[in-house]
């Protein structure tokens, strides 16, 4: 009985520290395994707001531009308590500048991943979206005049004042030797220009020679057609660089290569930018509708003309990244890069922004037209042939450079005192 009763008694007091002991550890592991797991949220959550905090440090605080930012909010508060259009459509303006600036530095950014290909697709599509957000806000509140003005003065001013500023800051810090560039890409850029003035000149050309068949419809008509026949133009250029004819690009491929594979990696990585991107376009949007809504009070709180406003002052603001770019490379003496960026600016402009304008027009029931007046296009032609005459050699100095500054600041002089016909 004991033998019987006892062993019982040994299996249930061996059995019952047995269990306790799994218990424990059962439980250990469980508040190890919650401590863990809350230790390892809270790592991720930091390393989260580390990186947030390194991308905003990045692309908000690097600049000094960028202290123009809080501008924007400013116009918008602005707007909603006073009213002033003169005051909002300058805040506005300032407010724009930096964050333009930001849209080609992310751009910039994601062409590291994306590569040479890829990487002019987007540059083409978000070297101007500041251009292009102005412009469709302006054809929504049906003003086609400011659109027409507006682009037209994008290509003058890149052509002329972002490419004089590169010419001569480059000339007078390279001051040992003559710099040049590939004249093969300036005289294809240079024809697709040549065409665009041929675009425009025929609708104004019909205009104001009353020869059209329909009036009122064919010189719309010829304008859409042109358009697309422009557009098809762009794709097939767009071919012609990226994969046909890259060869005629070499150098400026072995340039970037050379200097950009050991001094130059991104800031930021691929989601980063693809982020930035998104933010920056969205609030430049949001400004846009202030600026554009802006532009007639401004110019008669300021006594300007909107033609003035327009050309001058609004191109400036949207070619702020392809200033800054030009002048930068053509220091550091890759005028190839240089030439791109304004050269190649005006070209997107031409043959891609203003005959997308066309089209977005005529869906949205806008009669927005390549008939940009005869002041305005002569105004083109005269600048098309100047630049190309400067282009032909192949080489720069600071002097060329002063001399395209001093044409633009004869052309600002012009829109000043010029009354638009429309």
């Amino acid at each position: 009985m004991e033998s019987i009763n006892g062993r019982p008694i040994e299996e249930t007091d061996d059995k019952r520290p047995l269990s306790q002991e799994i218990t424990a550890e059962k439980s250990e592991s469980i508040l190890v395994d919650e401590h863990g797991g809350s230790r390892a949220t809270l790592c991720e959550m930091f390393r989260g707001i580390d990186i947030v905090y390194k991308s905003i440090q990045t692309v908000v605080f690097s600049n000094k531009l960028n202290l123009l930012m809080p501008f924007g909010p400013l116009a918008i508060l602005v707007q909603n308590l006073t009213g002033h259009h003169g005051w909002v459509f300058a805040l506005s303006l300032f407010g724009i500048t930096p964050l333009a600036e930001r849209l080609g530095y992310a751009t910039e950014q994601l062409a590291f991943y994306t590569g040479d290909t890829v990487g002019g697709l987007l540059n083409a599509t978000f070297g101007n979206a500041t251009e292009l957000i102005i412009s469709i806000y302006a054809l929504k509140s049906g003003m086609t005049r400011v659109v027409q003005l507006s682009l037209l003065g994008s290509i003058l001013s890149n052509m002329l004042l972002v490419l004089g500023c590169a010419f001569l800051s480059g000339g007078i810090v390279i001051n040992k030797k003559e710099q040049v560039f590939n004249k093969a890409c300036a005289s294809v850029n240079m024809g697709l220009l040549l065409m665009a003035v041929m675009g425009l000149l025929f609708p104004a050309v019909l205009h104001y020679t009353h020869t059209e068949v329909h009036f009122g419809t064919s010189e719309l008509a010829l304008s859409r057609f042109s358009s697309c026949v422009m557009l098809v133009a762009y794709v097939a250029y767009l071919f012609f660089q990226l994969r046909s004819h890259t060869s005629l690009y070499t150098s400026l491929n072995e340039e970037e290569g050379q200097s950009g594979n050991t001094a130059e990696s991104p800031d930021i990585c691929k989601w980063e930018s693809i982020i930035w991107l998104s933010i920056l376009t969205v609030w430049i949007s949001v400004l846009s509708e202030y600026l554009v809504g802006a532009i007639e009070g401004a110019s008669t709180a300021w006594k300007m003309p909107v033609a003035f406003i327009s050309v001058i002052l609004l191109p400036i603001v949207g070619n702020a990244a392809e200033h800054a770019s030009a002048i930068m490379f053509a220091m550091k003496d890759k005028l190839d890069i240089s030439l791109g960026v304004a050269i190649g600016s005006s070209t997107q402009i031409a043959m891609f922004a203003i005959p997308l304008c066309v089209l977005v027009g005529w869906i949205m029931g806008r009669p927005m037209d390549l008939n940009f007046r005869l002041f305005e296009t002569a105004t083109l032609f005269v600048t098309v042939i100047v630049v190309a005459f400067f282009l032909q050699e192949g080489t720069s100095n600071y002097l060329k450079g002063l001399m395209l500054i001093l044409c633009y600041l004869i052309v600002a002089a012009s829109f000043f005192v010029h009354v638009d016909s429309s």
